[in-house]
């Protein structure tokens, strides 16, 4: 007892600051998700009543049992795993590839292109959704899965977050490779990657959250219901005259980031370890 006193006696005041303040800035980015899961698990009446409760008086599983009797529920969860997991992918390549060659290569015109590539960030996404919803339509790729992620195979952001992570590599790792006989695809494949690690599953991250999240895009590129995500199918969750179920949008959202909190619970550890392990190998 008594040296649990003295550890409390030692305590700086500006530590007990900032853990005050830590615990308050978590309570207030959790009390939302918190609201979204307790909020699945009540009735119509609690969700509609005044004063509103944050715990509810009756538990039911009435919710989710709408959302999934209401929806094709497991095609739209699987239609989300291929967009966003398939957008992922492709960003990954494109983007390391792209980025490889503005930081590592000298030839003609790199710097322009970067600038280009910067520019398209200033273009918001609404201006070339109709051009490219028609071009996509011209290809006859709307209400399939190349019209959703092909148009987002490569994306500026993602380019130019690897190229600055390619600069800060050492040099000398590119040169001993050549010395020994490897060509530019090899160093990239064998020497550069692998040090880029943290910096592909942080943008890998990023980028399958993004598009699992979004709504806009797969609300606008199919318009058969089988063929969309999870996001744009709540939006079918409307009651008669149009009102909204929130109970039943809830328990939908709780659905749609159980994946998002699972994926992250597993690959947290492994994003750490690279984080401290980058530039080891």
């Amino acid at each position: 007892m008594s040296t649990a006193r003295r550890s409390l006696r030692d305590l700086k005041p500006s530590t007990v600051l900032a853990t005050l303040a830590f615990v308050g800035v978590t309570a207030v980015v959790l009390l939302p998700i918190a609201i979204i899961v307790l909020t699945a698990f009540k009735p119509a009446a609690e969700v509609n009543a005044y004063p509103p409760s944050l715990l509810p008086d009756d538990w039911t599983l009435a919710n989710l049992q709408t959302v999934t009797s209401e929806l094709p529920f497991a095609r739209l969860v699987g239609n989300s795993f291929v967009f966003a997991g398939g957008v992922t992918l492709f960003a990954l390549v494109f983007d390391s590839l792209a980025a490889y060659a503005l930081a590592r290569l000298d030839f003609t015109g790199r710097k322009v292109l970067l600038v280009a590539i910067i520019a398209t960030l200033m273009i918001p996404f609404q201006a070339t959704l109709i051009p490219l919803y028609q071009l996509v339509a011209d290809l006859g790729w709307v209400n399939t899965y190349t019209g959703l992620i092909a148009p987002r195979a490569a994306d500026a952001f993602g380019i130019f977050f690897l190229r600055q992570f390619f600069l800060a590599l050492p040099r000398d790792i590119d040169q001993a490779a050549r010395i020994d006989g490897a060509g530019e695809f090899r160093i990239f494949r064998s020497v550069v990657l692998p040090n880029a690690v943290p910096a592909l599953l942080t943008l890998g991250l990023f980028t399958f959250v993004n598009n699992w999240n979004d709504l806009l895009w797969p609300l606008v590129f199919t318009t058969d219901a089988e063929m969309g995500t999870i996001t744009s199918g709540l939006t079918q969750l409307t009651g008669p005259s149009g009102i909204v179920p929130h109970g039943v949008m809830m328990a939908g959202s709780l659905i749609a980031i159980l994946p998002l909190v699972i994926a992250f619970l597993f690959i947290q550890r492994r994003f750490i370890e690279n984080i401290a392990t980058t530039g080891l190998k």
